[in-house]
């Protein structure tokens, strides 16, 4: 897309006032509130916007993301990202990772904790996936790695945050605040870069 046509879709799609507008198209609200917490000091305003778009199997985050950005595109009218993220347990063979959200719904954390019953590796990762869609696609990924506790602890985030222990660390990720977490995971990491590329094009 010619620089020409980017400037008139922000014009008229990405601004509030003072503010810079982001839609974030998800329904998770867990998301939302550490997106909006990431980028409120950078003046930039998160607008979630629920759109429900096929999942897919495939075998990265990045197919699925772009394949969210390729199915949304024709039916927003202004720039916006979307997130995919993944629990990858080393000991289950990266399971559920691309699946994490569906094995979440079915399973939950406690599905997770039964099926490492009795295994000594509790090694894991998130990763996460920033697709932002302004004309083009544009990726931006975070990766934190630690390990799957014995049971569930805190009552913060969402998802397998419970039950997730980032390396280095002796909070899960539900035990931590939002700025906490946002420092050091996966989808801190992809805010992060996100960032630092809208700073040096956009804001």
């Amino acid at each position: 897309m010619l620089l020409i046509e980017k400037l008139f879709i922000f014009g008229f799609c990405s601004f509030l006032g003072d503010f810079m507008k982001m839609i974030f198209v998800t329904s998770n609200k867990g998301k939302v509130e550490e997106a909006k917490k990431y980028f409120s000091s950078l003046g930039v305003r998160i607008i979630q916007k629920e759109v429900e778009y096929p999942e897919i199997q495939a075998n990265t985050l990045e197919e699925v993301a772009e394949f969210g950005i390729n199915w949304l595109k024709d039916k927003i009218r202004c720039p916006f990202f979307l997130d995919d993220s993944g629990l990858f347990i080393e000991a289950l063979n990266g399971f559920p990772g691309v699946y994490s959200a569906y094995v979440y719904r079915t399973l939950g954390n406690e599905g997770i904790l039964k099926l490492l019953e009795g295994i000594e590796n509790r090694k894991a990762y998130f990763k996460s996936v920033i697709a932002y869609y302004d004309g083009e696609i544009h990726k931006f990924t975070g990766k934190t790695s630690g390990r799957i506790i014995h049971r569930k602890r805190g009552s913060g985030g969402f998802g397998f945050d419970p039950i997730f222990q980032p390396e280095g660390f002796g909070k899960t990720f539900a035990e931590m605040t939002t700025e906490e977490k946002n420092r050091i995971s996966h989808r801190g990491k992809a805010f992060k870069a996100f960032s630092e590329w809208l700073k040096e094009n956009l804001i």
